[in-house]
């Protein structure tokens, strides 16, 4: 008899369409209007890395959700894993703008810290691997 889990699956891509619309239309918007209207002050640059972020996760959010349906895992990922995925990899872009802007990022650091964040979704991964529910 099969067992629950495996007649799970993750959420459809298209469940996450609207939200990535409007993340995707709001961070892109944002980002034409600050670069192209802004004086790269410190409010504006500020507002440039909450930007690239909402864009980043806006685009990225259907990928996420295309990856997790064709490569399924045990428990199949829930709709906050595969936004957690999606804004974990948002932030990441800006960081290395940010790094970038005090020209501290190395190649070695940006790879460090990739690491860093698929660490923390892996033992993430593991820990809602390990619930048990009943």
């Amino acid at each position: 008899m099969p067992s629950m889990i495996e007649n799970q699956t993750s959420p459809s891509v298209g469940s996450f369409i609207p939200a990535a619309v409007i993340l995707g239309l709001a961070g892109w918007g944002g980002l034409v209007a600050l670069v192209n209207y802004t004086s790269p002050t410190v409010g504006p640059r500020w507002l440039f890395f909450f930007l690239g972020v909402l864009a980043l996760t806006g685009t990225l959010l259907p990928v996420f959700a295309f990856l997790n349906r064709r490569f399924p895992s045990s428990p199949p990922a829930s709709s906050n894993m595969i936004l957690r995925e999606a804004i974990l990899t948002g932030i990441y872009f800006p960081t290395l703008a940010w790094l970038q802007l005090g020209r501290v990022l190395t190649p070695a650091l940006a790879v460090i810290l990739a690491l860093g964040l698929i660490a923390i979704e892996v033992l993430l991964r593991m820990r809602e691997r390990s619930q048990w529910k009943p």
